[in-house]
């Protein structure tokens, strides 16, 4: 078994299908039943975005009922929308109970881009951020897979993408409560493809690099100078690049999900190449440093 980096260029894991093994209700969106936590901004609403656009019937959910309500004002009226804190367990799985309800089919296709982001100094960071950071990222997406698989063990066929992080691939400094949670999530997705394929569902991890999210934003409050330097010279993507990635993920059933060249060149070599990658970050942290 694969550990660490070596495992995400495993080549079965971005095994393409042909079309006749391809799960058709994905193939032609129309008709398709989509939930996306997280879906009120950045990531999230580009995926609903673009998916909408494609004929699918989409649900997207968020803490906030205020941004949640602009998100699908924007979208338009088919899509439906779910007030939910996914650390919440119980209310994720009442809110799924309560839109599958009334003949309504279970989804078909659950991306999870649910999230939050809390850089800073390892000393300097309360225990309560390192919690808030695992039941965000990790149990935030646990409970979203608890609530919504079972339905697609039923049926045999579904896909569920989670959105991990760079930071999932390699630790960087200043995220010592984040990275671990991302990791946290690649390894629950990896687990989750061996056990879930044979039974017709697909189950992707998208690692996307800075996005020019509100989340991205609200990090630049914590980051420390050294995170700043290593990610100061690296253009943020935009939510829709990684929004194309994963639908393209979804179709061609991948496992591991690049929205970008650079960050599949850097999952494929981070474990044989993770002394070349530490030296230049020491010399990028000591440089800021002296700054």
């Amino acid at each position: 078994m694969g550990i660490g980096g070596a495992e995400l260029d495993r080549p079965q894991i971005n095994y393409r299908p042909t079309a006749a093994e391809r799960w058709p209700e994905v193939r032609n969106w129309p008709g398709a039943r989509v939930l996306i936590t997280g879906g009120s901004s950045g990531i999230g609403l580009a995926t609903a975005r673009l998916l909408t656009g494609r004929g699918a019937s989409v649900v997207i959910a968020a803490r906030r009922a205020d941004v949640l309500h602009s998100a699908a004002q924007e979208l338009g009226p088919s899509v439906r929308t779910a007030v939910v804190d996914v650390t919440d367990r119980a209310r994720v799985r009442g809110v799924v109970d309560e839109l599958t309800e009334h003949g309504s089919s279970p989804f078909d296709v659950v991306v999870m881009s649910a999230g939050d982001a809390r850089p800073g100094h390892f000393m300097d960071l309360d225990h309560d951020v390192f919690r808030s950071m695992m039941e965000v990222n990790y149990f935030g997406t646990l409970n979203t897979i608890q609530a919504t698989v079972p339905a697609m063990l039923e049926r045999r066929s579904g896909s569920i993408v989670a959105v991990s992080s760079v930071a999932g691939i390699l630790g960087v400094f200043g995220y010592t409560a984040y990275s671990p949670a991302k990791f946290a999530v690649r390894g629950l997705m990896q687990s989750l493809r061996d056990e879930l394929t044979p039974h017709g569902i697909h189950v992707g991890c998208v690692f996307p690099p800075d996005v020019d999210t509100p989340m991205l934003l609200q990090e630049a409050r914590f980051k420390p100078a050294e995170t700043a330097a290593l990610s100061g010279t690296i253009r943020p993507l935009p939510p829709e690049q990684v929004a194309r990635a994963v639908v393209r993920g979804i179709e061609r059933r991948r496992f591991a999900i690049y929205p970008d060249r650079s960050t599949g060149l850097l999952a494929a070599t981070s474990a044989p190449l993770a002394p070349i990658f530490r030296a230049y970050f020491d010399r990028q942290i000591a440089r800021a440093r002296r700054t």
